[in-house]
């Protein structure tokens, strides 16, 4: 059976705070590899609050408990609450996931404020906020990412150009049908030089609450869709969701991956297993593409089906 790779994306202060030394705990505790990746300045949360009057959105929040998860503290930053600093406030935890050896990476600067801006952002408005996320990374880690994964889903063609100019080799910031296909991107000067490896399957908060969808439901959906499936996978996880109330179903989903005989691993796992079989040297290239999943707000980053 194939690999599934777990993104851990991990967006608030209560999310690095709490959720990720659980899952790190977890994991540790089963043997199994994930890729973290940090929100690494302030937590405007709150400000998400604007979004209520965009199609969907006020239907996700309320299949999905967000107050619940979330926590009032955390919806008030940077509305009734000074924003908080993660970077600052939780690089202890970031550091003690680094020394624990898994793979930490770069989500973004301002969650909330790039996933509502980059889209249509200009390159130096793009850039001034990678170059935060840099630096903090550098400053908490001791040496540059290798790994990213954007915030929401949302990127721009000057985003997608920095990775290049960071040498990243890999990244994961879009969304995709079933089964795995790596791809480069079509950029001004050519394909990217960085293989984009996005996310194939639902996440949990697609799905809880649809048809009345359970946790324990959304566990058994998902394990059909990997059931007699050779295919590679990755999965998007959040460390306010899965790193807290729904850790449980979390675990199950994991150890029931590992029934089926699929291995699972992080993001640097499955790239150089792709590169050990020689298959990055002959990817499709595809422009930059947007839009909508099911049972999420707005359009994200999606891989087109016409390749160039």
């Amino acid at each position: 059976m194939g690999s599934i790779a777990l993104k851990i994306d991990v967006d608030t202060l209560r999310g690095t705070l709490e959720g990720v030394p659980r899952l790190q705990h977890e994991l540790g505790h089963l043997g199994i590899a994930a890729s973290f990746l940090f929100s690494l300045g302030p937590d405007h949360t709150g400000w998400a609050l604007k979004r209520i009057f965009r199609p969907g959105f006020f239907k996700k929040v309320s299949r999905t408990s967000v107050v619940e998860h979330y926590g009032l503290k955390t919806l008030s930053y940077g509305v009734l609450l000074p924003a908080p600093d993660i970077g600052i406030k939780a690089r202890h935890v970031m550091q003690e996931v680094a020394k624990a050896g898994f793979e930490v990476g770069i989500h973004t600067w301002d969650h909330i404020v790039w996933h509502d801006q980059v889209r249509h952002a200009n390159p130096q408005w793009t850039q001034s906020q990678m170059k935060k996320s840099f630096d903090r990374f550098v400053d908490i880690f001791g040496h540059a990412p290798t790994s990213h994964g954007a915030a929401g889903w949302q990127m721009n063609v000057a985003a997608l150009e920095q990775l290049d100019a960071w040498e990243i080799p890999y990244s994961s910031d879009g969304r995709a049908p079933l089964n795995l296909v790596p791809y480069r991107v079509q950029l001004a000067n050519g394909s990217s030089r960085h293989i984009q490896y996005p996310t194939t399957l639902p996440t949990f908060d697609e799905l809880l609450g649809v048809n009345n969808m359970s946790a324990d439901d959304a566990v058994e959906h998902l394990l059909q869709l990997t059931a007699q499936n050779p295919n590679d996978q990755v999965f998007t996880l959040h460390a306010e969701l899965e790193g807290q109330k729904l850790l449980p179903s979390f675990i199950k989903l994991v150890k029931g991956w590992i029934n089926q005989g699929h291995s699972c691993v992080d993001m640097r796992a499955l790239h150089h297993s792709w590169q050990a079989t020689g298959q990055t040297k002959h990817l499709i290239t595809l422009p930059l593409f947007f839009n909508e999943v099911a049972n999420r707000s707005g359009e994200l980053m999606m891989m087109p089906t016409n390749p160039i």
